[in-house]
């Protein structure tokens, strides 16, 4: 049976990665060093980011999200849950999404104890993603990326123990060893926040399948979106449960303006690549399509593997992402077709969406959300 039969609207949520727009050209290198970072430059990312969730909420967004990064300038919160504390107080209905911790360089009891804070905070609106994280992730504490998948098996695993067990539990696995755990405060909702896990490789869209989680995709082409929810509903299947749409989230990067030709214009500027330093995966360990696009002004968390981009180094135009399937662009009747042919190849019932670009202007930003709302959000709801 699936979780919800009768029938869903289309979700639309924003991730606000807090990017630093910096007014001069940042050096195309991973980790981004410090003497690049201006403080007051930094402070009103945080500033914008926060001001543009509150307008978001106002429009009508349906969820709103943040993620762990480290070391660049696509993304200044390395400690998403301190955001997300912050992003509690200003958001009163909108759910507020972990997408999330990177588990295998945390403590899982500690991500079970903070998740379990920002749900009480949220009054019960918390959506807990958590993810395996990316290579470059991995180097920032020294973590080993061939251990990361059992890691995070076990840490996941771990972290739904905490909040379902009455008692206090000793733990003896492979990665983590504890002799007591015991999480308090526990979550308001029962038994615990939906879990949001990625869908990014076969394997990962198997876990999620399996372990009965909800699965997220993130800046893939339409046809490997459709792939991976196919496998994640039949692992699913194999597991005795079926998936509703709301247990699959898309991301893509998104910019609206009146007419195709401004929204290309307005972007123009903009292009995404891998940046010089960045470490790549090793062939066993290729992800499906390039898991994320990185900004050229510096930072970012992705890969950009050979079925996606045939060269790492090879810069591509917004109008090129979207005719990859990795970022939705155009006038609003545009943007409303690319959302409904994902909707309708692939079955996701949540849209992600990026709209800050690495240079793209506070007031520009504002715009495209003024003009989503007006003229996508009532019609995307619908489908």
């Amino acid at each position: 049976m699936a979780r919800n039969e009768e029938r869903e609207s289309v979700e639309a949520w924003i991730f606000f990665p807090v990017t630093y727009v910096s007014t001069r050209p940042l050096p195309q290198v991973w980790p981004l060093p410090a003497s690049a970072y201006d403080r007051a430059t930094g402070q009103a990312a945080f500033e914008h980011a926060l001001e543009q969730m509150e307008y978001a909420e106002e429009l009508g967004f349906d969820g709103v999200d943040v993620a762990e990064h480290h070391y660049a300038a696509a993304s200044l919160t390395p400690n998403p849950t301190v955001m997300a504390g912050a992003v509690s107080q200003r958001i009163k209905k909108a759910r507020i999404a972990m997408l999330g911790s990177t588990v295998p360089l945390t403590n899982p009891v500690r991500v079970a104890e903070e998740y379990a804070i920002l749900d009480n905070l949220t009054g019960g609106r918390l959506v807990a993603g958590m993810l395996r994280g990316t290579p470059n992730e991995f180097l920032t504490y020294g973590t080993n990326p061939d251990e990361t998948r059992a890691l995070y098996d076990e840490g996941v695993e771990l972290v739904l123990k905490a909040w379902t067990e009455p008692e206090p539990f000793g733990w003896q696995g492979r990665h983590y060893q504890y002799r007591t755990v015991s999480v308090c405060s526990r979550p308001v909702q029962s038994p615990h926040p939906p879990v949001l896990v990625s869908g990014n490789s076969a394997e990962a869209a198997t876990f999620a399948g399996r372990m009965g989680l909800k699965m997220g995709l993130s800046f893939c082409p339409v046809p490997v979106a459709a792939q991976q929810t196919a496998l994640y509903r039949h692992e699913a299947a194999q597991s005795g449960w079926e998936p509703a749409a709301s247990d699959m989230l898309y991301r893509g990067f998104i910019h609206i303006s009146e007419t195709d030709e401004q929204a290309a214009a307005e972007v123009a500027h903009t292009y995404w690549k891998v940046p010089e330093g960045r470490p790549q995966p090793s062939p066993d360990r290729q992800p499906a399509y390039a898991a994320e696009a990185v900004p050229a002004t510096g930072g970012g968390t992705a890969t950009a593997p050979a079925p996606a981009v045939e060269q790492a180094s090879t810069a591509l135009t917004s109008e090129q992402f979207a005719k990859m399937g990795l970022q939705f662009c155009g006038s609003p009747d545009t943007v409303f077709e690319q959302i409904k042919r994902l909707h309708d190849e692939s079955g996701v019932g949540i849209i992600d969406f990026v709209f800050q670009g690495p240079s793209l202007p506070h007031a520009m930003l504002m715009r495209s959300l003024e003009l989503f709302s007006k003229h996508v959000l009532p019609r995307m709801h619908e489908l």
